[in-house]
């Protein structure tokens, strides 16, 4: 069964710029390490700090390896950092959807 993982980031909206640098490098990472990337998206009208990310798996399994995978690459590890050392996400939920189908 295929899965999608929705993450809702709570941002820090002074440092919006930084969660859009940061979800940039994903876009390349991502694909890398397994994952299909649906997107990104950054606040535009409205709340001003909550921003999405959609990343689909061909089965929970396929998502573990693919976190396996994070975990080794050089960018990807660069990126965590990043967000780590300028603090622009304050917290992270992720939840596993499946599609409805007929």
């Amino acid at each position: 069964m295929a899965v999608t993982v929705f993450i809702r980031y709570q941002i820090d909206p002074f440092k919006r710029a930084m969660f859009e640098e940061y979800a940039k490098r994903w876009l390349a990472i991502i694909s890398r390490c397994g994952g299909d990337l649906i997107g990104y998206w950054m606040p535009h009208e409205g709340t001003n700090n909550v921003a999405f990310a959609l990343i689909s798996f061909e089965s929970l399994a396929a998502y573990e390896a693919y976190r396996a995978r994070l975990r080794t690459d050089k960018e990807g590890m660069a990126n965590f950092g990043f967000a780590e050392a300028n603090k622009f996400i304050l917290a992270e939920e992720r939840t596993f959807l499946r599609q409805v189908v007929a």
